[in-house]
């Protein structure tokens, strides 16, 4: 019986995850597909009910819905619960250890349940420790407040971050996950920023934000006339495409750069292996989502 995920969000015009995980399921020989399920917001309590009857392993979450889907699921690993977003949902059988979470009375009356969990946060640091930036007593800027921009804090939380400002186009979000890193790290500095970043000169700058996104890749995060530090490490989270004009303006003012397109191998995998219980090879995964940045669209 072939095993089925996929991926849950809206729109999906750009990923390439199906690619990179079907690739590494015929690399390795297994009977299992990866489906697109483009869900908007009105179908997703829909879809989520229906994984266990149209024969679902797991599935992937993406904009908009990572903490949307979150009150639908009977179970939250404990990454998931710090964040407060769900990127990966495991369809599996029952355990006394998922009763409690999500909302449900009824979990012993079925033989599988869902459950969420996050992988961002370990995509997220897998080129860091790789290139061995140490994260530990440093200070970050990060663009954006949504679902991806917490898995980000709950990753720099766990190597040690010392500093963190928060901005995003929306003021009331950036002060809400401001005050959600400081549950989670009473000690961290944290600073919410109400208008454009002019004040402080981090050691990394992430995107978490959409904006350059395919097709619109002529918009970027940074304003024009406000000036990178040279020596920060400018980390976007956009994959699509794989050079973003943001990275552009960071690699014109001389910082060091990092594109999201390994984030999203990474997380994608440490998710394949939360499914099947192997470990997909990444080069393969990797050569794929290439593969498919380069097709149409």
């Amino acid at each position: 019986m072939t095993l089925r995920t996929g991926l849950l969000g809206y729109p999906l015009g750009h990923s390439v995850s199906p690619a990179m995980h079907n690739a590494a399921f015929q690399a390795l020989g297994l009977d299992a597909r990866y489906d697109a399920l483009p869900t908007p917001p009105e179908r997703l309590a829909e879809t989520v009910a229906g994984l266990r009857a149209a024969g679902y392993r797991g599935v992937n979450v993406t904009i908009p819905h990572k903490q949307a889907v979150m009150p639908l699921l009977d179970g939250l690993s404990e990454a998931a619960q710090a964040i407060g977003a769900v990127n990966t949902i495991i369809v599996q059988r029952f355990s006394k250890s998922l009763a409690g979470y999500g909302g449900t009375n009824d979990l012993e009356n079925r033989s599988t349940v869902l459950r969420g969990d996050n992988t961002d946060w370990l995509g997220f640091l897998h080129p860091l420790d790789a290139a061995g930036f140490d994260l530990a007593g440093k200070s970050a800027l990060l663009l954006g407040a949504g679902g991806s921009a917490r898995a980000v804090v709950y990753a720099l939380i766990q190597r040690g971050l010392a500093h963190l400002a928060v901005w995003a186009r929306n003021p009331a979000r950036a002060v809400d996950l401001a005050h959600h890193a400081h549950t989670l790290a009473p000690s961290l500095t944290i600073h919410p920023f109400t208008n454009s970043p002019f004040t402080i000169s981090p050691d990394l700058i992430i995107n978490t934000t959409p904006l350059g996104m395919w097709p619109h890749v002529d918009a970027s995060p940074w304003p024009d006339d406000l000036p990178l530090p040279a020596g920060a490490l400018v980390y976007d989270l956009v994959y699509r495409p794989e050079r973003t004009l943001f990275l552009q303006q960071a690699e014109a003012a001389g910082c060091a750069v990092q594109g999201g397109l390994e984030m999203l191998v990474v997380q994608g995998a440490a998710a394949f292996e939360l499914w099947t219980g192997q470990k997909p090879p990444l080069d393969v995964m990797l050569t794929a989502a290439r593969a498919a940045l380069a097709g149409p669209g």
